[in-house]
C-alpha cells in the first residue's frame, strides 16, 4: 500500500515515519508538512519525496498517516477521505464533535478503511485484557489515573502548543477511553472538575449503569507520575497491563490493520473513525462540564 505521511514533528519522524519505512507491505511515497524544510529533511531520511501541497500527495498514494495537531488533522483527514484515501490517524481524531463528524462522513461516504492509533489498543496484552473483561463482566466501574510530566526539559513534547492548551484531558484522555469504552460501554453522563497542575478529574456514568473516574494531567511533579487503570466488580480488581511493544512496533500493527481492512473492503475497525468520534464526544462533554460546573451528555 502506498502511504503519504502528513507531519514532520517528533512523533511523525520517530514513530509513524520509522514504522512506515520499515513495514514490508507499506511504501512510504511522500511527506508533507507545514514546514517545507522539515518535510524535505524527513522525506530524505526515509527515501521519500517531499510534497508542497497535501492534495498533490493524495494523488500519488492509497492511504495517509497523519501526525499533526488534532484540529489540523481533522481538516486534512476529511480532505484525504474525499480524495478516496484510507486513513491512519492519531488520537484524538479532532478537537470538536463537528470536526470529527466531518471525518466520519467523508470516510463512510467513500467506503474507506480507517484506523485511529490508540497506542494501547495495539498492544496484544491490552487487547487480551479487554477481551477477557468483556467476556467475564459486567463490571461496576473503573479508576483510571494518569499523571504525566511532559513539560520537563528534554521531553520531545514539552513545546507542543496544543498539548499546553488542551492538557491531559485531550492528550491522554483518549488512551484511557480507548480501554474503558469497550469494557463499560457508551457514556451517558459526564461531570468534570479542574484540579491543581491542570489536572482534570472526570466522573463517567455509563449507559450500562457502571460508573468510573479518570484523573489526567500532563504537568504532574516528576516524583508523582503514575499510570494505573483498575476495573472493579464482582470478580474483584483487574489492572490494565502495560504491554511490551514499542510505539513503533504498535504503529506497525496499526498499519497491518489498515492494510488488511482496505484489502477486505472493511470499514468497521474497532478503532476506526466512528470509535474515534465517540471518544471525542466524551472528551468534549467533559470539557464543557469542567468549564460550566454542570453534568453534560456526550
Amino acid at each position: 500500500m502506498k502511504f503519504g505521511l502528513l507531519g514532520t514533528g517528533y512523533w511523525a519522524a520517530e514513530t509513524q515515519g520509522r514504522a512506515l519505512a520499515a513495514h514490508p507491505e507499506a511504501d512510504l511515497v511522500g511527506v508533507w508538512g507545514r514546514s517545507a524544510e522539515k518535510a524535505g529533511a524527513l522525506a530524505a531520511r526515509y527515501g521519500a519525496r517531499a510534497y508542497d501541497r497535501p492534495e498533490a500527495l493524495f494523488e500519488d498514494v492509497d492511504a495517509v498517516a497523519i501526525a499533526l495537531p488534532p484540529d489540523v488533522q481533522a481538516d486534512l483527514a476529511a480532505r484525504a477521505a474525499e480524495a478516496g484515501r484510507h486513513l491512519l490517524l492519531d488520537k484524538p481524531v479532532a478537537l470538536t464533535v463537528e470536526a470529527a463528524d466531518r471525518v466520519v462522513a467523508a470516510t463512510e461516504r467513500n467506503g474507506l478503511a480507517s484506523v485511529v492509533f490508540f497506542t494501547r489498543r495495539f498492544q496484544p496484552a491490552v487487547e487480551a485484557f479487554i477481551a477477557d473483561c468483556v467476556a467475564n463482566g459486567p463490571w461496576d466501574g473503573v479508576s483510571a489515573n494518569q499523571f504525566a510530566a511532559i513539560f520537563q526539559p528534554g521531553n520531545p513534547y514539552a513545546e507542543s502548543p496544543w498539548r499546553r492548551h488542551k492538557g491531559g484531558l485531550w492528550d491522554i484522555g483518549p488512551h484511557a477511553l480507548a480501554v474503558i469504552l469497550p469494557i463499560l460501554g457508551p457514556v451517558a453522563e459526564v461531570c468534570a472538575v479542574r484540579g491543581p497542575r491542570d489536572t482534570t478529574h472526570v466522573l463517567l456514568r455509563h449507559a450500562s449503569g457502571a460508573a468510573g473516574t479518570m484523573s489526567l494531567t500532563l504537568d504532574a511533579p516528576p516524583a508523582a507520575t503514575e499510570r494505573e487503570f483498575v476495573f472493579f466488580g464482582e470478580r474483584g480488581l483487574a489492572r490494565v497491563p502495560a504491554g511490551d511493544r514499542t510505539s513503533v512496533a504498535a504503529f506497525g500493527a496499526a498499519i497491518d490493520a489498515l492494510i488488511a481492512d482496505a484489502a477486505a473492503r472493511r470499514t468497521d475497525h474497532p478503532c476506526g473513525v466512528r470509535f474515534g468520534r465517540e471518544v471525542v464526544a466524551v472528551l468534549a462533554a467533559a470539557e464543557r462540564s469542567r468549564d460550566s460546573g454542570r453534568v453534560e451528555r456526550p
